[in-house]
């Protein structure tokens, strides 16, 4: 009986954390533990990525990003070529090779448009405002956390969707059981064999956030505050 009870106790205490913690109360640890101090909605930073790609140059990205005044710029150099893309609020400017206003046939061509600078805008402000930016209203953060092996590894995976106004796509967030850092994250685009894993290595404490400085082919660094 009692090696019974000292069984049952062992796995109430290795299933413990994902019975005990719901997912907005895992997702407020994870909050927590990258940005104790509430700074991602003031956040005014620039982050230089270089994202390595096989057979191509490096492309090195400046990035800007200023929340409280709705502003984002991106500069990508890749080989000879420079694109820049600027968002200030409800205005866009699309720049390649210094030239600020470039041909029509430029931009078909090398496929630059304010929609892709949104997209950049979306995807970056996303990325490095994770987890912070699944308070966003439409994300929807489903109640039961699991614990899941990756590699040998154990997670807490926390599922989210989106309001279909937001989005469509299926996510899992990965975090370590004992810090709540945001360590890989799997998203779903049209069905379960669609996904793919992102993930993150190491961290840079920008703005006293700690972000991710490494997922697959990119490095991320502080430029200025």
């Amino acid at each position: 009986m009692k090696k019974l009870t000292f069984l049952f106790a062992l796995f109430l205490a290795t299933a413990g954390v994902s019975q005990e913690l719901s997912g907005i109360e895992l997702l407020e640890k994870s909050i927590q533990y990258h940005d104790p101090n509430n700074n991602w909605e003031t956040f005014n930073g620039t982050l230089l990525v270089t994202m390595e790609t096989p057979d191509k140059p490096k492309r090195i990205s400046e990035i800007q990003i200023n929340l409280p005044k709705e502003y984002f710029y991106v500069k990508a150099t890749r080989g000879s070529n420079t694109t820049a893309y600027t968002v200030d609020k409800d205005t866009c400017k699309v720049s390649f090779n210094g030239n600020d206003n470039p041909s029509e046939a430029t931009l078909k061509k090398h496929q630059l448009s304010c929609e892709r600078a949104r997209l950049y805008k979306n995807y970056y402000t996303y990325l490095y405002g994770l987890p912070m930016k699944l308070k966003d209203n439409g994300t929807i953060i489903h109640k039961n956390v699991e614990r899941k092996l990756f590699k040998g590894k154990e997670y807490l995976v926390l599922k989210v969707t989106y309001d279909e106004k937001v989005g469509t796509d299926t996510w899992f967030f990965y975090f370590n059981p004992q810090t709540y850092a945001l360590e890989i994250y799997q998203f779903f685009k049209d069905s379960p064999k669609s996904g793919e894993y992102i993930l993150l290595s190491e961290e840079e404490v920008i703005n006293r956030i700690k972000m991710p400085k490494k997922e697959p082919g990119t490095t991320t660094q502080m430029m200025s505050t």
